[in-house]
């Protein structure tokens, strides 16, 4: 099974988000679902 995502990229998503960033405008940016 191939991951979706790698560490880093999960890890700059969650950065952003410790930075303020509302997490639907990052979802919207990164092309998540909110539930992921």
């Amino acid at each position: 099974m191939k991951k979706r995502y790698t560490e880093e990229q999960i890890i700059g998503f969650l950065r952003e988000a410790d930075a303020g960033l509302p997490v639907k405008d990052l979802c919207r940016k990164h092309g998540v679902s909110e539930g992921s």
